[in-house]
């Protein structure tokens, strides 16, 4: 009785306190499993809807003898780790909103569920009970971690479905099988059923149904096969088929949502006068296998993108963004589905979406929201094929922009990188493996100038998100018996698929310092912070200031100056100050966190505060050709959480030696009128100039996407006055917007015409 003597008073628990007496008197059918722990006495529980894997799916409740589902409002991931419970796995790793493993059928039992994630039973949760204002369009599922709780019987758990369905897909190639390159483009096409891979009939089948094989297995495209080559080869070959009468539109985003005929099991004679059902799919830009499919790809002209991703720790996933009289903005997510991000998935070199990710799952973004209400047939070669309806400032928010998974080729490269040592699977030291057929071997990395950037294409590699850290020594994790170090000189980009794409040193490895206690390791998250600059609030507040150098002497200290001040006649004469305002916001999925711990922060008397980092941001002035004119530059002092937005509180405040950061949602504002907060442009002669700010410039703290880091804007200097204009995130505009913006007609030089 303690969890109704707790929420005595509330209405809702009243209805669920009804809900749960009704499901105790009821007449559920039989359960040829053991009995249920018994805080879920009287309950049944089980995964439904495709496609999906046994440990996923739409959770449904059974009631005296009736199924139902559960409405999406306010579910969490808390109370998913409690239904996973419920089904007999350890936990939840996420949960699914509208129906995404289609609509249930029946009542909705219970809306509004809201759990803490410790609770023995669902039953302990509070709810409306079955008072749903909720269709089945909003049902809620989970997925759980793939293991199970010790003694609870698979009968028990999840009801099997009377009817047969596909769970994968894959081609198998004729001939070389096991010994062609990945990833695999042609082949026979082959399901997964639960007795194993079966083939399928070829009778009927068609070009849609390809697409959507295709699609599966993370390619935009199909192309037509040789399928007499292939018959010829059937012929000697013994064959199972399991599955025939395919009868794909095109547009779906699995096989399970084609209409499917599978064989019974007492068949003797399958696919008479046929064979099996063959795939060629064409490959995305970025898994292009051969260099003369690049070449051939490379020498077709290409427009500039329309549609990109945005945040995301795999290619293939991110938040969606379009490009709109040369300005990039998002996609609010009303009506967003599988098709529409299908669509943009294709059009980006990948397969069909796995999922349509609404919420701004995927962070959110600055500036323009430019469609809304999308629907696509997913038939369309682009997202602005599709009707959409413009977007006015009050229809909706960045917490409601849309984002995409898209399916992605298998390539195997996780197979070629481990870590080992680590407490988690997400750390360790980095071993690679090395070497041609017969010769493999595992080694390390040399941990030489290994960073950010590299560690974070080893955690995408590795399947396990962004990289928190990269660490050049790892002499606190143990490498067993890997002691050889095979790669040296790594230097990514941050966007390559594996550590081979990134330059390194081929053949005669360099290390400064040897041993394993120097070689390179990571720490892995799946959820990094996103930083950008509030650029309209720079131009709204930039002025000139000459102050007095008497004024300056801290400042100095800290060489917030010019290299020209060292000269200067101390404390006379002054130094001209281009001052504004940043506002840094984290619009990231976790929290900004400086590299360093406290004990390593540095006080500094002068100001009165502790440097958390030595470098946040860079402030530059460069001519329009680039050339570097004045610079400044910020360390993280004081790095918190001025505001937030409504629903999200501070975390992070740096008096009396708190803790230093910036939470998601949040923002720090270094006012104009502040030490450093500045560039010292004494030495600038007048002319057009660009000013840049750039946060994070050393890649000290992993985020989700460092291509947002720097501003941009105009900046004319007479010489007494400065216009600064046009100030924008790096990214935001389209190439055609950037190289209008970089040209100055008129100016041969820095004096003004």
């Amino acid at each position: 009785m303690r969890p109704v003597s707790i929420c005595l008073w509330s209405p809702w628990c009243l209805l669920l306190c009804l809900l749960l007496c009704s499901l105790c008197s009821g007449s559920p059918s039989p359960s040829t499993g053991p009995e249920k722990k018994a805080g879920s006495q009287g309950l049944r529980f089980r995964l439904a809807g495709f496609p999906r894997k046994p440990y996923e799916g739409r959770v449904e409740i059974q009631r005296a003898g009736e199924w139902g589902t559960i409405c999406d409002d306010d579910f969490t991931l808390q109370a998913a780790h409690v239904l996973c419970r419920e089904l007999g796995f350890t936990e939840a790793t996420g949960w699914t909103h509208s129906a995404k493993y289609g609509p249930g059928t029946g009542r909705i039992w219970l809306d509004n569920l809201s759990c803490s994630g410790t609770e023995q039973s669902v039953t302990e949760c509070a709810s409306r009970g079955g008072n749903s204002d909720c269709t089945h369009d909003e049902d809620a599922g989970i997925i759980c971690k793939d293991q199970r709780l010790p003694g609870f019987s698979d009968s028990n758990v999840i009801e099997v479905e009377h009817h047969l369905q596909v769970e994968e897909v894959r081609l198998r190639p004729a001939v070389g099988w096991g010994r062609r390159p990945l990833p695999v483009t042609e082949g026979l096409v082959e399901v997964r059923l639960p007795d194993g891979w079966s083939q399928v009939c070829d009778k009927g089948w068609s070009a849609h149904n390809s697409h959507v094989v295709c699609g599966m297995l993370g390619f935009p495209g199909e192309k037509r096969v040789n399928t007499a080559f292939y018959r010829l080869l059937a012929q000697r070959q013994q064959h199972s088929f399991g599955l025939h009468g395919v009868a794909c539109v095109g547009t779906e985003a699995h096989l399970s949502l084609c209409s499917l005929e599978f064989y019974r099991a007492n068949e003797t004679t399958r696919c008479p006068g046929g064979a099996p059902a063959v795939v060629s799919c064409v490959p995305g830009p970025l898994y292009t296998a051969s260099s003369g499919q690049k070449k051939q790809q490379q020498s077709k002209p290409q427009g500039e993108a329309r549609v990109r991703l945005k945040g995301g720790a795999h290619p293939g996933e991110g938040r969606v963004e379009v490009l709109k009289a040369g300005t990039w903005g998002t996609v609010c997510d009303r009506k967003w589905d599988l098709q529409a991000a299908s669509v943009v998935c294709r059009e980006l070199g990948f397969g069909s979406a796995r999922e349509a990710l609404s919420g701004a799952r995927m962070g959110q973004g600055m500036g323009a929201i430019h469609l809304s209400e999308v629907r696509c047939s997913g038939q369309e070669s682009s997202l602005w094929k599709c009707p959409y309806k413009n977007i006015t400032a009050e229809d909706c928010s960045h917490s409601q922009d849309a984002g995409v998974r898209c399916n992605l080729p298998y390539t195997g490269v996780e197979t070629k990188i481990r870590l080992s040592g680590g407490r988690s699977r997400h750390e360790g030291r980095v071993e690679v493996q090395v070497g041609g057929p017969g010769h493999l071997r595992w080694g390390l990395i040399c941990g030489d100038d290994w960073g950010t950037l590299e560690a974070m294409v080893a955690c995408r590699q590795l399947g396990l998100g962004y990289a928190n850290h990269g660490l050049q020594e790892t002499w606190y994790w143990d490498s067993g018996n890997i002691t050889e170090v095979v790669m040296s000189g790594v230097r990514c980009t941050g966007t390559e698929l594996s550590l081979d794409q990134c330059a390194h040193h081929s053949t005669h490895i360099t290390c400064k310092r040897t041993g394993t206690r120097f070689t390179a390791g990571v720490i892995c998250s799946e959820t990094a912070s996103d930083l950008l600059l509030h650029s309209a609030l720079v131009q709204e507040t930039a002025y000139i200031e000459d102050r007095p150098l008497h004024m300056l002497y801290c400042a100095a200290e800290e060489n917030c100056l010019a290299s020209s001040a060292r000269s200067a006649n101390w404390p006379y004469g002054h130094r001209r100050l281009l001052r504004f305002s940043s506002q840094i916001h984290n619009l990231g999925r976790a929290d900004f966190r400086p590299k360093a711990g406290r004990h390593s922060w540095v006080w500094h008397e002068c100001h009165g505060h502790y440097h958390s980092m030595d470098i946040f941001t860079h402030y530059d002035i460069l001519t329009p050709n680039g050339t570097k004119v004045a610079e400044g530059h910020k360390a993280s002092f004081c790095l918190e959480d001025t505001e937030c937005q409504e629903d999200v509180s501070k975390r992070y405040e740096c008096a009396n030696f708190g803790e230093q950061g910036i939470t998601v949602g949040c923002w720090d504002l270094y006012r104009h009128d502040i030490d450093c907060q500045w560039i010292d442009i004494t030495d600038v002669k007048p002319g057009n100039y660009i000013l840049q700010v750039v946060i994070n410039p050393n890649f000290e703290v992993a985020e989700s996407d460092f291509t947002n880091n720097a501003m941009k804007c105009n900046c004319k200097y007479d010489g007494h006055r400065i216009w600064v204009h046009n100030c924008h995130i790096g990214d935001a505009f389209s190439e055609e917007a950037n190289r209008r913006f970089e040209r100055y007609p008129g100016q041969t030089s820095n004096q003004i015409i």
